[in-house]
């Protein structure tokens, strides 16, 4: 059965925590593999996968490849199975957050992000949201991020301005983000 991208637009907020906790991710921190070496692989500051050069079109594939990131310490990113360890260049982040639901209001607000792999993530204390350079970050896990796209930060920051017109800061689950770029 082929795989099917979640829809943001379609989904409750109870369905998106459904397929959050349902979405089992394996457990790379815990693997210490001895082989290492180079992917040659990388993630365009536009979210895309290449291999050797080519793009990887296939979505499947680069939802497998995005379950088996690491961030170390050093910020380096690696593709980790319990055999090996494989450096993988990130130009920005390895993930990009492409669409955007919002439910309530205030601090009574819950945000949820769909990112390019299709995994699904929450805006929370865990997960936050972060300016660096004048553009938004979503804590995925790990030392792992994801880029907002332009959309989704306009969509974002235009509910912000409704609530705060002169902090621009938003809540999701209790967590307060600011989106305004540190002075």
């Amino acid at each position: 059965m082929p795989y099917e991208a979640p829809d943001l637009a379609n989904l409750s907020l109870s369905d998106i925590a459904e397929l959050v906790a349902a979405r089992k991710l394996p457990p790379v921190e815990s693997w210490t593999p001895e082989q290492t070496g180079d992917s040659e692989m990388r993630i365009a500051a536009d979210g895309k996968w290449y291999h050797q050069g080519g793009e990887i079109k296939r979505p499947a594939m680069v939802r497998a490849f995005s379950s088996l990131l690491l961030c170390d310490a050093d910020g380096k990113h690696w593709l980790v199975t319990p055999q090996q360890k494989l450096s993988i260049a990130v130009d920005d982040a390895p993930f990009i957050a492409v669409e955007l639901q919002s439910e309530g209001e205030g601090k009574d607000r819950t945000l949820a992000f769909r990112l390019n792999s299709d995994d699904l993530v929450f805006a929370d204390a865990d997960h936050t949201i972060e300016m660096r350079n004048g553009l938004p970050y979503l804590h995925v896990r790990g030392g792992l991020w994801a880029k907002l796209a332009r959309p989704v930060y306009y969509e974002l920051a235009n509910l912000a301005l409704a609530e705060d017109p002169e902090g621009v800061t938003i809540s999701s689950k209790g967590a307060q983000f600011s989106l305004m770029a540190p002075a």
